[in-house]
Order: structure tokens, then sequence, then C-alpha cells
């Protein structure tokens, strides 16, 4: 049987040293110009929308409509609804658009529906656009969902 060759230490002396290779390494904050700041700020509602429109319309979309949403959803500015051709036409119009939102410096994008392409769901904060093909938007409908009004409840 071997002993062991390694010198005996003291409890005290180990716990000494564990908690000094706890101590995390004092965080050191960088301050950024007020340049730096206003380009990482994200453009303002009507800027994303009319951007969008603009790619929107360089890539063919049909149909396409905006929807006001100030005052009537707390989540977004605007919506709007349009249509691709085929499958292969909304992925490329949603691709598009999303390209160009990253371009302009909107950093939390939420793509939805690419694999199918049936339905695809962009949201950009401020502008949520959705891109249909033409049997996908006439059964969902979200443009009259959207611009009534309240109706009261029908009595029975």
């Amino acid at each position: 049987m071997s002993k062991s060759v390694l010198p005996k230490v003291s409890k005290a002396k180990v716990s000494k040293a564990k908690v000094a290779k706890e101590k995390p390494a004092p965080k050191t904050t960088r301050k950024t110009s007020t340049k730096a700041a206003a380009l990482k700020a994200q453009p303002d509602a009507d800027k994303t929308l009319n951007m969008i429109l603009s790619r929107l319309d360089d890539m063919k979309a049909e149909e396409t409509v905006t929807i006001d949403l100030r005052g009537k959803s707390a989540y977004s500015d605007y919506m709007i609804v349009t249509t691709g051709r085929a499958n292969r036409h909304v992925g490329a119009i949603a691709e598009n658009v999303t390209k160009a939102l990253k371009e302009t410096g909107i950093k939390s994008i939420h793509v939805e529906g690419m694999p199918n392409c049936d339905w695809v769901l962009i949201d950009s904060g401020d502008v949520i656009v959705h891109v249909f093909r033409p049997e996908v938007r006439e059964f969902y409908n979200l443009e009259r969902m959207w611009t009534q009004g309240p109706t009261a409840a029908k009595a029975v």
C-alpha cells in the first residue's frame, strides 16, 4: 500500500483558498458615446412602415393593406397584410423584408411560418407584417377583424 506524499493542509487554509477562487473578477463598464447610442436606436414606426412598404412594392407583393393599430392595440402601431402569388413568392417577400429590417438596425425581429410559406408573420415590434398565399388570406380574413368597429353581442 502506498502512502500519500502530499502535505497535510488544515481545513481553514482550504476554505480560504476556495473563497478566493470563487470571487468574481470586477466588471468593467463601457460607456458608449451618444453617436453610438443613436446608431443602435430603433427607427420610429413610420420610418419602419415606409421601408417595409417599399420592399413589398419592390418584391411585387399584391393587395397590400396597412392597418393603423394606434389606439387599438398596445403591442404594435401598424399591421401590414399582403399576398404573394405562391409559396416561393411568399418566402422571398418575407426574406427580403426581414433582411431590410436587420439592415436598418432592428434587432428583435421574430419570424414565423417560413418552412411552409403559406402564411409568414414578421414581427418587428412597431410593425407586424403578414404575408399570405391568396387562398390562406381569404380564409383567415385578418383585415375584416381589425378594420371593423366593435359590435354589440346579439341576444338569442
